[in-house]
C-alpha cells in the first residue's frame, strides 16, 4: 500500500487536532460500538518491542467503578493543588472527565515471565509500547470526533485493587472517552499559556551535543 500527499498531509492534521479533553466538554452521548471497537483495532495495531503485544484494555462504564476512581483522583489532586498552590491557572483547571465520560478506559500493560526480544537491556521497552497504542487509540477518536482525556493524577497501587487486576499488570493510562461539545483549535494549556510551545529546531540535535 502507497500513500498520496495528501494522505501525509490528512494524518499530520489528525495529530495536530488531537486534544487532552477535560470533564466540562463531554456530552452525555453513549459511543457506537462500532466505533468503540475502531479505536480499540487502533490500539492494538500499534508496534511492540518484539511483538509482544502486552496491553490489556478494562472498558469502564460501571458508576461504582467511576465513583471509586474519582474519589482516588480527589485525594491525588489535594496533594498536587499543595504543590502548584502558588498556581492560579492550577486553582481553576478541570483535569479530569471520569464521571462526565459515558466511558472510561484503564489501559494496562501486562508483563511476562519469559524473556521479551528488544528488552534485555532497556525494560521500559514494554510500557512504551502500550503507550504507543494509547496515542494510535488517540488519533482514532479523533477522527470519529470522539475526545480522549488522560488522567494521569491518579494512585497506580489503588486503581489496580479497584480492578482486581492481575498481579503482572501496570497501569500506563486511565483514559475518558465521549463526544465533546467542541475541540479546542489549540491546547487548553496552550492557550492558557501554561508553558510556551516548543519549536521543532529547540527539540533536534545533530549526531550529538557538542
Amino acid at each position: 500500500m502507497s500513500f498520496t500527499k495528501e494522505d501525509s498531509q490528512t494524518l499530520l492534521n489528525i495529530m495536530k487536532s488531537r486534544r487532552d479533553v477535560r470533564g466540562n466538554r463531554f456530552l452525555n452521548s453513549a459511543i457506537e460500538a462500532e466505533k468503540l471497537e475502531l479505536i480499540l483495532e487502533a490500539g492494538i495495531s500499534a508496534p511492540s518491542v518484539g511483538y509482544s503485544q502486552p496491553w490489556k484494555f478494562v472498558l469502564i462504564t460501571d458508576e461504582n467503578i467511576k465513583e471509586d476512581i474519582h474519589q482516588n483522583f480527589i485525594c491525588e489532586n489535594t496533594k498536587a493543588k499543595e504543590i502548584f498552590k502558588e498556581s492560579e491557572i492550577y486553582k481553576n483547571l478541570k483535569l479530569e472527565g471520569i464521571k462526565e465520560a459515558p466511558i472510561n478506559i484503564a489501559v494496562l500493560y501486562e508483563s511476562s515471565e519469559n524473556p521479551t526480544l528488544g528488552m534485555t537491556s532497556m525494560s521500559k521497552m514494554g510500557e512504551y509500547s502500550v503507550v504507543c497504542a494509547i496515542e494510535n487509540m488517540w488519533l482514532m477518536a479523533r477522527t470519529l470526533d470522539i475526545g480522549i482525556g488522560w488522567v494521569s493524577i491518579l494512585d497506580e497501587d489503588k486503581v489496580l485493587k479497584t480492578l482486581n487486576a492481575p498481579k503482572n499488570t501496570q497501569l500506563i493510562a486511565y483514559l475518558c472517552l465521549g463526544y465533546v461539545d467542541q475541540f479546542y483549535n489549540e491546547p487548553e494549556l496552550k492557550t492558557l499559556k501554561w508553558k510556551k510551545e516548543k519549536k521543532l529546531d529547540e527539540c533536534v540535535v545533530m549526531n550529538s551535543w557538542e
